[in-house]
C-alpha cells in the first residue's frame, strides 16, 4: 500500500522529465534474500488493460526455477504528436494497476520482482528500447487473440527476428477459469 501512496506521489510531482517513467522498483524474495544480480532475467513486457494469467504464471515459473528475477515492464505507446518525454497520466492510470497485480503475484510466489515502464512511439519501439537496454536471458510474451490489444502475430514474428534470447509466446486457448486475463483496477 505504501508503494502506492509513493507512486502516486512521484505522479502528482509531474512525471515530465526523461526517464521519470523508467520507474524501479526492487522486491526482495521471501525470507530478506537479495536476489543475485548474476542470476536469470526474465523480461515480461505488458500491452493493454489486461494481463494473461498463463503468461504471467509461465514467466513466475521460470523465474522461480532459475532462481531469477522477474522484470515486469508495461510498453507505454506515446502519440506522435507528444515529446517521448512528455507526461502520460492516463497510460501509468493503466500500468501501476497492472505492475502492482505483478508483483504481488510474483511475492506470492517467492520471486524476485523489478517493475518499470518503457515508452515508445509504439509497443514494437518501445520493446526495441527495452531489449536495447535491459539485460535478460529470457522473454515471456502473451500473444493477443485476433483483435485484440497485445502481441499480434505480426509482432511476435518480428520480436523473433530482432530479440535475443530465449522467446516464451504464449498462445491464447479457451477461457477456462486458469486462462482468464487479470484485468486493471476499476
Amino acid at each position: 500500500m505504501t508503494a502506492v501512496v509513493v507512486l502516486a506521489a512521484v505522479l502528482a510531482a509531474g512525471l515530465a522529465g526523461a526517464g521519470a517513467y523508467a520507474r524501479r522498483r526492487r522486491r526482495r524474495r521471501a525470507g530478506g534474500r537479495r536476489p543475485d544480480p548474476a542470476a536469470a532475467r526474465i523480461l515480461f513486457p505488458i500491452v493493454g488493460r489486461a494481463l494473461s494469467r498463463p503468461a504471467l504464471d509461465a514467466a513466475l515459473r521460470l523465474a522461480r526455477v532459475e532462481r531469477g528475477t522477474l522484470v515486469a515492464c508495461y510498453l507505454a505507446p506515446v502519440p506522435l504528436h507528444l515529446p517521448l518525454d512528455a507526461a502520460l497520466g492516463r497510460e501509468c492510470e493503466l500500468a501501476l494497476p497492472l505492475l502492482e497485480a505483478v508483483e504481488q503475484a510474483a511475492a506470492s510466489a517467492g520471486v524476485a520482482v523489478e517493475s518499470r515502464i518503457e515508452r515508445g512511439r509504439t509497443y514494437r519501439h518501445a520493446l526495441l528500447e527495452l531489449i536495447a537496454h535491459e539485460r535478460y536471458d529470457q522473454i515471456v510474451v502473451a500473444a493477443a487473440p485476433e483483435g485484440a490489444a497485445g502481441f499480434a502475430a505480426a509482432d511476435v514474428a518480428w520480436l523473433l527476428h530482432r530479440a535475443p534470447g530465449e522467446i516464451v509466446v504464449l498462445r491464447p486457448g479457451d477461457e477456462g477459469p486458469a486462462r482468464r486475463a487479470i484485468p486493471a483496477a476499476a
